[in-house]
């Protein structure tokens, strides 16, 4: 029995398949040039409606790549649910890494790129290939600046959520080959990453003081009372100056729960003789005016002060 058009393309709804795929099971070219049918790249059909997630958009294009190919920079953090830094290169599009010799795909909304050296593992994400997180981290050296490197090597590794350690983006340094494209970028950011950290901002006001000389206060330390109590989880401190430099952003504002959340804990803060300065995103672009008041506060710095060093 022949089955017709409208029974063949039940077999494949809810995923693309190729035309060769599709005559195969016995479609015509007519069948294929149907309008109902759409054309997510060269020589790919699919029923039903344009993907709205950037997960069912990768599994759309995974038929038509070449073998190996895995999804990499914006597009794996993207999928990895892991904050932008600024800077990213056509951060919407989607973006695959092909094996070293492959010819990199040339469609619309999608940037290839070739890997040189050997297969790298990858990770799977709702079934998708995507690099590993380390891979992912020398990527963005050959297009981020250096300050924004480090922003994205800290929202890997947040305190909550963290994709990675420190260590193995550490490895992932030291095992690059000498004309590795980003390279001296990497070796500078990496002693500036910090672990523990909550939102991009907190890092950018971090470097801010960093840059301006200040030193590099401690990422959400834990302050305790006289009994060893829990006090409160300052974004930034010099606990030896009894000093906390929190970053509010917009949800500060407008969320009530938050913003009560705030005012106790900086009550908690100063009820142990610490002082609080608030810093917000106009204090990150133009920091001149934060950047005197933190450091009249912490005053003369002396030799012995237990200072976190970073490297600058």
């Amino acid at each position: 029995m022949v089955r017709s058009a409208p029974a063949l393309l039940d077999d494949f709804a809810g995923r693309p398949f190729t035309v060769a795929e599709g005559r195969a099971a016995g479609l015509s070219s007519r069948d294929l040039r149907d309008p109902a049918l759409r054309r997510p790249a060269r020589g790919l059909r699919a029923t039903g409606p344009s993907p709205a997630d950037l997960l069912a958009r990768c599994r759309e294009l995974l038929p038509v790549l070449p073998p190996q190919a895995v999804f990499s920079h914006a597009t794996a953090l993207d999928l990895l649910g892991v904050d932008r830094p600024r800077g990213l290169r056509r951060p919407d599009d989607v973006h695959v890494e092909v094996r070293s010799g492959a010819r990199p795909p040339r469609r619309r909304g999608v940037v290839g790129h070739r890997r040189s050296g050997p297969r790298t593992p990858v990770v799977l994400v709702g079934g998708i290939p995507v690099v590993t997180v380390p891979r992912l981290w020398v990527q963005l050296a050959a297009e981020l600046d250096e300050d924004e490197l480090v922003v994205a090597g800290d929202a890997l590794l947040r305190r909550r959520d963290a994709r990675v350690g420190l260590p193995e983006l550490t490895r992932a340094v030291e095992g690059l080959d000498a004309g590795t494209r980003g390279l001296r970028r990497l070796r500078r950011a990496l002693p500036l990453l910090r672990a523990g950290t909550d939102s991009c901002q907190e890092t950018r006001l971090r470097l801010t003081l960093v840059r301006d000389g200040l030193p590099c206060p401690e990422v959400n330390r834990p302050v305790l009372d006289a009994d060893g109590r829990f006090v409160a989880l300052p974004d930034l401190s010099y606990p030896a100056r009894r000093l906390a430099v929190e970053y509010d952003g917009d949800v500060h504002r407008t969320d009530a729960r938050t913003w009560r959340r705030d005012v106790a804990r900086r009550q908690a803060l100063e009820h142990e003789g610490w002082r609080v300065i608030t810093c917000t995103a106009d204090d990150v672009r133009a920091p001149a005016r934060a950047l005197a008041w933190i450091r009249a506060a912490l005053g003369p710095l002396r030799a012995g002060d237990p200072w976190t060093p970073l490297a600058r």
